[in-house]
């Protein structure tokens, strides 16, 4: 397969091009300069590969959710590139890509693959999380919807199982909610080399350009003044 993938939904731009058994990734400074170099890097590592837009089997993106501005961003460069390319996009879940990211480490570790919880820092005092379940040697199926939370009110399914929590919320929140005994947590973010796994039995969903759309679980994305003063004087430790 030859397939270009990028997510700029954290602070870190992931971006990645597969063709073949061959990858060439690159992780750089994301965040507000992902709109100046995610082009750039897209044009650098297609040309590294040897290949042209219009070779691509598809354009994989993370779609959210994540920072408004990165997943606005990843949405647009897709749409744009596939509209000139005339190749089809493939939005991939932001949380499913953390997921994924989390599983590889695991292995690596030598660890065995448990239910995942993927945990990201959604900003505001808040966390997404998603709950996953393995369904084959490389398939994970989610177990409900994206979760949007304050991190101590994080919520893990019932009954108590040790899970690999992976995301960039626990360095972020120590009063994040424990995970069951047990339970591994690993540092992990949506890779482009966790979007190319994922899209690798996913090919039948990819679309149109314009139907690569953000998936936004927060509807408000920034704090009033009052909302931001209130905040400044609260006592330290308040929730």
């Amino acid at each position: 397969m030859r397939l270009l993938a990028f997510d700029t939904s954290t602070d870190t731009l992931s971006v990645g091009v597969s063709h073949g058994p061959r990858q060439w990734l690159h992780s750089g400074p994301g965040a507000a300069q992902a709109s100046i170099t995610l082009i750039p890097t897209v044009l650098d590592l297609l040309a590294q590969a040897g290949l042209r837009l219009q070779d691509l089997d598809a354009i994989v993106l993370g779609r959210g959710p994540g920072s408004f501005t990165g997943v606005r961003t990843a949405c647009a460069v897709a749409q744009g590139l596939a509209a000139a390319s005339g190749r089809p996009v493939l939005p991939i879940d932001t949380l499913l890509a953390v997921a994924e990211e989390g599983r590889a480490l695991a292995l690596a570790q030598g660890l065995a693959v448990q239910p995942i919880t993927a945990v990201l820092d959604a900003r505001m005092n808040e966390v997404y999380a998603q709950h996953f379940e393995p369904a084959g040697p490389t398939l994970l199926r989610p177990i409900g919807p994206c979760q949007l939370s304050a991190p101590e009110a994080l919520a893990y399914p019932e009954g108590g199982a040790a899970r690999l929590v992976a995301g960039n919320a626990m360095a972020a929140y120590p009063q994040l909610s424990a995970a069951p005994a047990g339970s591994v947590c690993l540092a992990a973010l949506p890779s482009a080399a966790a979007l190319l796994r994922l899209a690798a039995g996913r090919l039948d969903q990819a679309t149109s350009a314009g139907q690569a759309l953000p998936l936004y679980v927060r509807d408000k994305v920034a704090q009033t003044t009052q909302e931001r003063l209130a905040l400044k004087a609260a006592p330290q430790g308040a929730a």
